[in-house]
């Protein structure tokens, strides 16, 4: 028996409970070395790309690309030298057991239980076993399923080598065929031979398409709402009436996209985070007309192109290491204080909002910032942040300032125990040190803070310090 190995769902840090196989680089039957590149996994809002830690041939892979979520231990693939039978590999697969204490063995002990408890309310529904005499070729834990369970495996088309019938060949038989549920359609005069849905049914008569001239697309030649509207002329509902013609209404039916797995993860964060910390909000404003003015120096001087929201980072950092009791995380009833300041910088990537984290920020000078900063933008927009990315963070900066919002109170991102909210700079009429009224550019800020961790003093006093550093931003180079 060649040596056979699990792979597993991995478990990256201490929130992960669950992962989905995005792709994976190898097929069954293909060998691999020791650092190519396995598969890309899923976790929350990162794609992690696995490398091998050996050599090895696949073997089986349990869960395909692109299905449901698997919990942190769960089998996707069994790896091995090369020399183990099907029948051995069959046998793995069977017998796995997740590890102790893993998330995918409180799983699996749940599915366990509710077999159970249905033998406890009726036992007569337990199908009788048999004995099955073949020739076709069947691996013992098929053979084992299928006498346990009453299954003809006459009609088993085998899927495995050689039409050889496997164990989820006899599963897929006990679930038996999937057939359509057809219900009633509204049926058209003179299009009665359509095979169309009802939506592709209404838009066709409201627009005076005949259905029998329309080549459907979808299962089984059906005709869809798209192949209707392919047919509908470019200009309908933009040009002009007639004078005196009666308003007629076209089709106004929602585009449906259900939740992807970035924006579940994104709902369920964002709602158990608004619904169990406890925010309040401390509002501030910043001339930041000495900060543009030390910008351009700096840049010049540096030969940089540091943003505007790059030295709010740099002063928010700074801030933060002089108030370590805002540059805080929350775990359970413990508050975990830091010396250096996280940044997580809140990105729109077309996986949806991201927040990758720009390490030691109080450490780092401005062209170092704008340069991480600019990395991990650079990152998101092409869907290549890790794990390292955007694991951990201290505090949070989301700058809508760009898109012309006002202000804005921002969700706290968990466990950390406070955001920044930045709204659009704006010429304002203010009064000066000598009492003149005179236009300044005011920056609004916003502070969301998570009141178990941190007391109201404590992030006004912080927010005190923010703005003395951007009012007097020569102290940021100090």
């Amino acid at each position: 028996m060649g040596k056979i190995r699990a792979f597993t769902m991995p478990k990256w840090g201490i929130e992960m409970t669950e992962g989905t196989v995005a792709e994976w680089k190898f097929a069954e039957g293909d060998s691999f070395s020791r650092g190519e590149l396995i598969c890309l996994i899923e976790t929350a809002k990162i794609t992690n790309e696995v490398e091998a830690e050996y050599d090895a041939t696949v073997r089986r892979i349990v869960v395909a690309d692109g299905g449901e979520a698997e919990p942190v231990g769960a089998l996707l693939a069994v790896f091995d030298d090369g020399s183990a039978s099907d029948e051995e590999i069959d046998a793995f697969v069977a017998n796995f057991k997740p590890a102790q204490g893993g998330v995918a063995e409180g799983r699996e002990k749940k599915q366990q239980a509710k077999p159970k408890e249905a033998a406890i309310e009726g036992e007569s529904d337990k199908p009788k076993a048999i004995t099955i005499d073949t020739n076709r070729p069947i691996s013992p834990e098929a053979r084992r399923l299928a006498e346990a369970e009453g299954v003809d495996i006459a009609d088993i088309e085998g899927s495995g080598r050689g039409g050889r019938i496997t164990f989820q060949d006899v599963q897929q038989a006990l679930r038996g065929p999937a057939g359509p549920s057809l219900k009633g359609t509204t049926v058209l005069p003179g299009e009665d031979g359509a095979f169309a849905s009802p939506l592709a049914r209404r838009i066709a008569a409201i627009h005076g398409i005949d259905l029998n001239g329309v080549s459907g697309t979808g299962a089984r030649g059906r005709i869809s709402k798209k192949d209707v509207l392919a047919k509908v002329p470019q200009d309908t509902g933009s040009a002009a009436p007639a004078p005196g013609a009666p308003f007629v209404p076209v089709a106004n039916e929602p585009d449906i996209q259900p939740f992807d797995k970035i924006r579940k993860v994104v709902a369920k964060r964002l709602t158990a985070a608004k619904q169990d910390i406890p925010h309040f909000y401390l509002r501030i404003s910043v001339n930041a007309d000495a900060l543009l003015a030390v910008r351009k120096t700096a840049n010049m001087v540096l030969g940089t192109k540091a943003s505007v929201n790059d030295f709010i980072v740099m002063a928010s950092a700074k801030a933060l290491a002089r108030h370590r009791d805002v540059n805080v995380q929350l775990h359970g009833e413990e508050i975990h204080s830091f010396p250096h300041a996280d940044i997580s910088v809140a990105v729109a990537s077309p996986k949806g909002l991201v927040t990758p984290i720009v390490r030691q920020a109080d450490r780092m000078r401005i062209d170092q910032i704008a340069s991480a900063t600019r990395g991990l933008i650079d990152k998101a927009k092409e869907g290549r942040l890790g794990y390292e990315d955007m694991d951990g963070g201290t505090f949070t900066v989301s700058n809508l300032g760009m898109f012309g919002i006002d202000n804005f109170d921002a969700i706290i991102n968990p466990p950390q125990g406070a955001i920044l909210a930045v709204g659009a700079a704006e010429r304002r009429l203010v009064e000066d040190e000598r009492g003149e009224a005179v236009f300044a550019t005011m920056i609004p800020m916003t502070l969301s803070v998570d009141h178990r961790a941190i007391d109201g003093a404590a992030g006004a006093q912080f927010l005190q310090t923010l703005k003395t550093l951007m009012e007097d931003p020569e102290q940021l180079f100090a």
